[in-house]
């Protein structure tokens, strides 16, 4: 019989029947009626070829059939179990590998992965630069964060941000701006100078080189430490930042504690 044609569901039902020779202990059990049990044992011994129980005047017993096959499948159902907690113990790893653009990581990641690190030394962390979503599989990843409308194919949750912000230095003179890649469209100004990033972009308008205009996000912790000034008012923007992984690492308990945790 092929793998995929085994009827695990009606062997676990005639494990618990083996178990309690009792048709209603065993649906006890596995929280179905005993006619739902009955129904899997005939169904099983029709798919087999064997009669697995007999009844008598003392109750119900197991066919010598039943008794050849009984010990090689519970050992099955222990090497199941097994390769359960096998494919589990990652839910337990303290080691995360993340994906994300290197101004993001610089700026706004690394300062918080060292104040959830504090409060767990036993977290691990691998960060890989990306600016574009990199292949999950491929890098092993279990979390990027990328900049765009969405989550994209993927599960995600965005970081809030008070949208796009115009930054110089205190004492900067001149409009200038200061081009980067994705950066809006300057309204008058010659761009002085053109960077890589918005970290880039940040770190020149810190220097005095004119002004950027930049993700709120990235530019927090230099506009609360005075390294930069913010013009005018933050600009609602359609692009943001988002955490995101397939579904299957979506879901497992580490991602979910660090997706919370970032969006603090």
């Amino acid at each position: 019989m092929k793998r995929t044609h085994l009827p695990l569901n009606g062997m676990r039902v005639f494990d618990a029947a083996a178990r309690h020779l009792s048709f209603t202990r065993a649906a006890d059990e596995l929280a179905v009626t005993p006619a739902a049990v009955g129904q899997q044992i005939r169904a099983l011994e029709d798919t087999l070829g064997v009669v697995l129980f007999r009844r008598t005047t003392r109750g119900l017993e197991l066919t010598p059939e039943a008794e050849a096959g009984l010990g090689a499948l519970r050992g099955g159902f222990l090497q199941f179990e097994e390769a359960v907690r096998a494919m589990q113990a990652g839910q337990s790893s303290k080691s995360l590998t993340i994906a994300a653009p290197r101004d993001l990581t610089e700026k706004w990641l690394m300062p918080r992965l060292a104040a959830i690190a504090a409060a767990d030394p036993d977290l691990r962390f691998v960060l890989i630069a990306a600016d574009e979503l990199v292949d999950f599989t491929e890098a092993n990843l279990d979390l990027a964060i990328r900049w765009g409308e969405g989550p994209g194919e993927h599960q995600g949750e965005a970081l809030e941000s008070d949208g796009m912000v115009t930054v110089a230095a205190a004492n900067a003179s001149g409009e200038a701006a200061i081009a980067w890649p994705g950066a809006p469209a300057a309204e008058g100004g010659t761009a002085l100078v053109r960077v890589a990033d918005a970290g880039l972009a940040i770190d020149a308008a810190a220097s005095g080189l004119g002004r950027a205009t930049v993700p709120h996000l990235l530019a927090a912790h230099d506009l609360e430490t005075g390294r930069i000034v913010q013009i005018g008012d933050a600009v609602p923007s359609q692009l943001g930042y988002w955490l995101v992984a397939p579904l299957p690492q979506w879901r497992q308990q580490k991602v979910r504690a660090l997706v919370e945790m970032l969006g603090r």
